[in-house]
């Protein structure tokens, strides 16, 4: 396309928050928060909601789904005592997490909100519904059971989102998620946000949602072109020594270390903190709510600059700045690689993904290049004292220079 010198071609207008038509109090709150411009997700899912369409949203983690779902909502409804408003989260940890994004997102809309999960005590959550909290942000378990206590009815429901879908299907959380949905009125509004979109999650769309807009951003199963990738292949007998070679050699901002066990977990905690002098903390199942919820702030705050999790932190929650994903193991789920890796590579930002490959793991590490579509490379560190393993024989990249991370060092407390 060509113009006459002098004049000017038409550029659409960049979209803004103003412009996606949000509420003033909402955009009040965007302000606070120092949001600048609404990520791809949002752009497309906001107007959607507003319209009082259903949606179904799939995009990869750290893409924004969270305020995708809440600023339109609460852009849209208007503050009562009854519950209208439905969100359901597969893990305590999101649930809080989406219930703090709603303080503040509806800092100036004077909506309540109840956060419901189990393992804690009733008082405080039974307290919140009966102040008439109109947000009910839960669990699919601890939402069952207070139903069947009748200390909470659905029948006024107008607003279903389903979050991380992918993630209550994993759980086995499906059939729950069904026994609610139905409990809610048929005329509703409902949002369903995942990272993928296996088929299980769209049969559910296809019974759950009304001629739903759908949105894609960037191909599903993708993970991000900014992470770099690599196999540390090693025996097995030498897997602990090699994690802690590369926390020494590497030079990192941040660190998750995933394991596939509560007891790998617990092992490593106690071999990093005698061997290193990383500030460390841990994240599983096992661990009270409130130590879980005090390890995660203290990781996002700098207080820690190397947490080892299980899976149950692997997907959706919010911790940015992350320098170095460490996998204990090859996942034995391709899937489970990208939900943790996604944890790097975030807001374009380049990161590293490091994978410890044993023998045995074979048929994973291939699982997991057919997954993200590319060859992923084979380091040996220099100067290792290697045990022979066969994965050796094989040709392995030269080691590379260490790269000095992007993203900010962490403070030492």
């Amino acid at each position: 396309m060509s113009s006459h010198p002098g004049e000017e071609l038409n550029s659409p207008e960049p979209v803004t928050f103003e412009s996606l038509r949000l509420s003033e109090r909402v955009l009040a709150a965007i302000r606070v928060l120092g949001y600048e411009k609404p990520t791809p997700i949002q752009q497309q899912s906001i107007p959607a909601v507003l319209s009082g369409r259903d949606v179904i949203g799939a995009s990869q983690t750290g893409t924004g789904k969270t305020a995708a779902f809440l600023l339109p909502i609460l852009s849209r409804i208007e503050p009562c005592k009854t519950p209208s408003v439905l969100i359901l989260e597969p893990t305590r940890e999101l649930a809080s997490q989406v219930f703090d994004a709603f303080r503040a997102m509806g800092k100036f809309t004077h909506n309540r909100a109840a956060l419901l999960y189990g393992g804690v005590g009733y008082q405080d959550q039974l307290e919140a519904l009966q102040k008439g909290a109109n947000f009910i942000i839960a669990t699919p378990g601890r939402l069952l059971d207070l139903i069947e206590r009748r200390s909470l009815s659905l029948k006024s429901i107008g607003y279903v989102v389903l979050d991380e879908t992918d993630r209550m299907l994993d759980m086995g959380f499906l059939p729950d998620v069904r026994r609610i949905v139905e409990m809610c009125p048929r005329e509703r509004q409902t949002l369903l946000f995942s990272a993928t979109m296996p088929p299980e999650i769209s049969g559910l769309a296809g019974w759950a949602l009304r001629d739903p807009v759908q949105i894609e951003i960037g191909a599903r199963r993708s993970v991000a072109e900014t992470i770099n990738h690599a196999f540390y292949p090693v025996s097995i007998d030498q897997r602990d020594d090699l994690v802690l070679e590369l926390l020494r050699r590497t030079d990192f901002a941040s660190v998750m270390l995933f394991t596939r066990t509560k007891r790998e977990a617990d092992e490593l905690f106690e071999i990093i903190t005698r061997q290193t002098d990383h500030r460390v903390t841990v994240l599983h199942s096992d661990i009270p709510q409130n130590k879980r919820e005090r390890a995660l702030r203290g990781f996002r705050e700098g207080e820690y600059d190397v947490i080892i999790a299980t899976d149950i932190a692997a997907r959706g929650l919010d911790i940015s700045g992350v320098s170095h994903v460490i996998n204990y193991r090859v996942p034995e789920n391709p899937e489970d690689y990208v939900h943790r890796i996604g944890r790097t590579g975030r807001a374009e930002k380049e990161g590293d993904a490091f994978t410890i490959l044993s023998a045995d793991e074979l048929e994973f590490a291939q699982a997991v290049e057919r997954m993200i579509g590319r060859q992923v490379e084979r380091r040996r560190l220099e100067d290792f004292d290697y045990v022979y393993t066969a994965l050796l024989d094989d040709n392995l990249a030269p080691p590379r220079v260490k790269r000095k991370s992007s993203a900010p060092r962490r403070k030492r407390r």
